[in-house]
């Protein structure tokens, strides 16, 4: 049976083969612009990393395969400016448009309602997408190694490196953790949810951890309710989150923000 990540990603494909007949790679290059700015992400982390300092990654997305509709009356940018007023060190923009329906033009949009680096999360498997991706002013995207070979990966880090772009490279088991390792880039995001069949297990992220050097910093991603959640990270040197359903599912994002954030 066919699982949900090789259904987004055949929809990816399917999808960037029509965008590429209207706009093609060299004609997109024509929109890079050297004011397009770059907002620091990755020191970001690494810092609270080494200070441990929690920092979250607040999510903004309308619907997922896991909850369906999450949010009604779904206007990015304003979620991103009560984000931020909360206290979220960075935002990550689902622009994934069948499962998601997300839309890559949130991603400038947000962009000039907030000053907090931005994440485009999407399902990447070709260079375009980079391209895309920091035309729209994303100032990080996300390399989710279970749909991408080590060349490949290594590849897109080099195209985003160029284009001033940082990187969080995600893996969900300790296969895909041994080839993260090797590729050697300094940010680990590790998803708590199986993509394949969208189970959550809390406990991937401090199993996983266990076994990394401090060479890299680590995300956990997924899953994170409450407090208590961000505690338990913390004492397996966990500092750096991804959160998105818990806040906006919440009745007040702010205060669901300080109490996630509270020491």
């Amino acid at each position: 049976m066919i699982n949900i990540l090789e259904k987004i990603c055949d929809h990816k494909f399917r999808e960037l083969e029509e965008i590429k007949s209207r706009c093609s790679f060299k004609t997109l290059e024509k929109l890079l612009s050297p004011k397009l700015e770059k907002r620091e992400f990755k020191n970001k982390l690494i810092s609270a990393n080494i200070n441990r300092n929690n920092f979250i990654i607040g999510e903004i997305k309308k619907k997922s395969p896991s909850a369906g509709e999450i949010i009604k009356n779904y206007i990015p940018e304003d979620l991103a400016i009560k984000y931020e007023r909360a206290g979220v060190g960075a935002i990550s923009v689902l622009t994934e448009t069948k499962y998601f329906l997300g839309n890559i033009e949130h991603l400038s949009i947000v962009k000039k309602k907030s000053n907090l680096p931005i994440l485009r999360k999407d399902f990447i498997i070709d260079e375009y997408q980079i391209l895309e991706s920091k035309i729209y002013q994303a100032d990080c995207i996300l390399l989710i190694l279970s749909i991408l070979s080590d060349k490949k990966a290594l590849s897109f880090i080099k195209l985003a490196n160029e284009l001033k772009l940082d990187c969080i490279i995600e893996v969900h088991n300790q296969e895909e953790l041994n080839r993260a390792i090797k590729i050697k880039y300094p940010i680990i995001g590790i998803n708590n949810r199986n993509l394949k069949t969208l189970d959550i297990n809390l406990q991937n992220s401090v199993k996983l951890n266990s076994s990394i050097l401090n060479d890299f910093t680590i995300i956990a991603e997924s899953g994170i309710k409450n407090n208590e959640d961000i505690k338990n990270f913390n004492n397996h040197g966990i500092y750096n989150f991804l959160i998105g359903e818990s806040l906006l599912k919440s009745n007040n994002i702010e205060k669901k923000i300080g109490d996630l954030l509270k020491k």
